[in-house]
């Protein structure tokens, strides 16, 4: 007879409370069990003296006689130290993000290295920008007048281009007044 050391859930609806049995392996979860080792109630507070209770004495001598702990109640048991915490293995490589994923954060690292070296070029170009004004001095009379004559010619021909599209409409209204006379 294959021996195991397991959960059997009681409880109402949405209240879990589960029973910490030895019972055969071949009967049903909730079924026959042989004897009951203490209980585990997920609905306490998790450093509670109340949420895990064991028969320490019971559960070694179940253990001796070739009882087979659950994982679950292997780390129950593991916790407890009444034996050694079972060892968890990472997942194969559900738990390794997707290719996709990695692409996307590669590109988003170089973006942050870009900024961060575009942030360092300018801190360390601050001391020549001082320089540059000064000799730019000679060529900003020139660039302000140019610079200066585009936003004018552009405010010109924005101011023309506003008249000719407000006259449009209102001769547009005028015509359907007149057809509707």
């Amino acid at each position: 007879m294959a021996l195991k050391i397991r959960l059997s859930r009681g409880g109402a609806k949405k209240q879990p409370f589960y029973r910490i049995v030895v019972a055969d392996s071949r009967s049903p979860r909730d079924g026959r069990f042989i004897e009951r080792l203490g209980t585990y109630n997920p609905m306490v507070a998790k450093d509670s003296e109340n949420r895990i209770t064991l028969k320490e004495e019971r559960i070694k001598y179940w253990l001796s006689q070739g009882a087979k702990p659950s994982d679950r109640v292997a780390r129950f048991l593991g916790h407890a130290d009444i034996i050694t915490l079972p060892v968890r293995h990472e997942q194969t490589k559900q738990h390794l993000p997707r290719a996709k994923t990695l692409e996307r954060l590669k590109e988003e690292e170089e973006a942050k290295n870009t900024a961060a070296a575009a942030v360092s070029e300018p801190s360390a170009g601050e001391s020549s920008a001082d320089e540059k004004p000064a000799e730019g001095s000679a060529d900003d009379p020139a660039g302000e007048s140019s610079a200066g004559e585009k936003p004018a010619e552009g405010s010109a021909d924005d101011s023309a281009g506003e008249s000719s599209a407000d006259e449009k409409p209102a001769e547009e209204g005028a015509e359907k007044n007149d057809n509707k006379e």
